[in-house]
């Protein structure tokens, strides 16, 4: 009998492009030095299609189908009783979906995943750990509970712990327990035996997450999947694993921080735009239903530089607090730092503030700062980034009281934003009494249901004007 021989093939670490031989910069990405060698076993695809046929669960036999045919009835999804967590995968988990939690060490993905799972007694859950002891697991889950007691019945029969390092192994358990929903913690831990390279190298993570993702697709068992971050801030492993999965989660925010930001990065059942917040207690993580408490100052009275923005990501609005300081520059050349905002657009708006307005920041250190360690990408930011670096250059407080929202563009004129209703509904719901909006905004608008006072402004001259006076 002649073994077959296996084959090797080189990737991209940065992109997943495959190569037959190395090369030294990535035709795709253009990237250099990202190329990895491989080993793929010759009979791999076979040993993970019986792996997952295997499993026990009915396998569903595709065919061809016209379009009239189909459902249009999506499966009904899997409430994970977090409104947050629900709100990131689109609604809930999707039966046969298969979801990478990806986030920095210690950051709390194990914590969150694991309480998650605690509140699910009505599902028969498998949670597979390459990384910690079932003692340590079960502690874990005694501190995040506060005892043993608070678990249903239901949870301690149906919540099932294993520790395993390999695919084969925890194809036999699946078998043996036929569980509702699989977690795998972590994704770089587990190993195949079809191919000889050690655990957590590209190889044995993509073959390892294209067995779970046959076996998800084929049984209709939804896999949750944990990655890590490399020190570049992306996920762990080829970058081909983002492509298989259903969703990519990140799990996000400084550990100096309480707060943790989950965001969809990637979700082919809902929005990117989504993200929950949470904070970190000595329990476990807190659900905070009302982010925008918590992302503002208390006590904000004469200090200058500090500016509130009702913003949105996704359809949920918050108020943010910008926070700008300028200083004179000390050495030649001047700093523009921006921690939560985009640099490149920062200097845009300083080069507005410039021409337009008037004001000379050009010998000036400018830095502005995201509270509360959020990062925002919404355009109607702009506003109180300008107001927050005028407040600090001409050492001013903003009256307390007053928000703002409004995207600037390069004539300096003050462009329309959307879901301009949310965002006076949730300022008038935190006390504030005066909000500055885009004058295109009032068209069709209704201000008279709302008891706060509205500043409509065409330029960006007109806004510092009702500001400052």
């Amino acid at each position: 009998m002649i073994m077959a021989k296996d084959k090797t093939a080189y990737v991209c670490s940065n992109c997943g492009q495959e190569s037959p031989k190395w090369v030294g910069k990535c035709p795709s990405c253009g990237q250099w030095n990202t190329f990895k060698e491989i080993k793929i076993a010759a009979d791999t695809k076979q040993k993970q299609a019986s792996a997952a046929a295997s499993a026990g669960h009915a396998l569903r036999q595709n065919k061809v189908l016209r379009l009239h045919e189909i459902s249009s009835h999506d499966d009904p999804r899997i409430d994970m009783h977090d409104a947050e967590f629900n709100r990131v995968l689109g609604g809930g988990l999707v039966p046969g979906s298969i979801v990478l939690l990806g986030g920095e060490p210690g950051i709390g993905k194990s914590t969150l995943s694991l309480q998650t799972m605690l509140n699910l007694p009505e599902k028969r859950i498998l949670y597979v750990s390459g990384e910690e002891s079932a003692h340590q697991l079960k502690m874990r889950a005694e501190r995040l509970s506060t005892n043993t007691h608070h678990l249903s019945p239901n949870t301690q029969d149906n919540f099932l712990l294993l520790t395993e390092n390999s695919l084969e192994a925890i194809f036999d358990h699946i078998k043996e327990v036929q569980p509702e929903l699989i977690v795998i913690d972590s994704i770089q831990t587990i190993s195949t035996e079809d191919v000889e390279s050690s655990a957590g190298s590209i190889a044995q993570v993509r073959e390892c997450a294209s067995a779970l993702l046959r076996f998800a697709k084929t049984s209709g068992v939804p896999v949750i999947l944990i990655g890590h971050i490399t020190k570049e801030g992306t996920l762990a492993g080829p970058k081909i694993l983002e492509h298989i999965v259903d969703t990519v989660i990140q799990f996000e925010g400084d550990q100096h921080y309480m707060y943790r930001i989950l965001r969809s990065i990637k979700n082919r059942f809902g929005s990117t735009a989504e993200l929950g917040i949470y904070e970190m207690l000595q329990n476990g993580l807190r659900q905070v239903s009302n982010p925008s408490e918590l992302l503002l100052t208390q006590d904000r009275e004469g200090l200058s530089g500090i500016a509130i923005t009702s913003a949105i990501e996704g359809i949920r609005p918050f108020l943010v607090e910008t926070q700008a300081l300028v200083s004179t520059a000390a050495y030649g050349t001047p700093q523009r730092s921006a921690t939560g905002f985009d640099q490149r657009r920062l200097n845009m708006l300083l080069a507005v503030l410039e021409k337009r307005v008037g004001f000379k920041l050009a010998q000036k250190d400018v830095f502005v700062n995201i509270a509360g360690g959020l990062r925002v990408t919404d355009l109607a930011m702009d506003l109180s980034v300008i107001a927050a670096v005028l407040s600090s250059n001409v050492d001013t407080p903003i009256e307390a009281g007053w928000c703002m929202a409004g995207e600037v563009g390069l004539s300096g004129e003050v462009r329309p934003i959307n879901r301009i209703e949310q965002r006076i509904a949730e300022a008038e719901k935190l006390g504030f009494t005066d909000m500055i909006i885009p004058k295109y905004n009032m068209q069709g608008f209704d201000k008279k249901k709302y008891k706060i006072n509205l500043h409509p402004v065409r330029k960006v001259e007109e806004a510092l004007r009702a500001i400052f006076g």
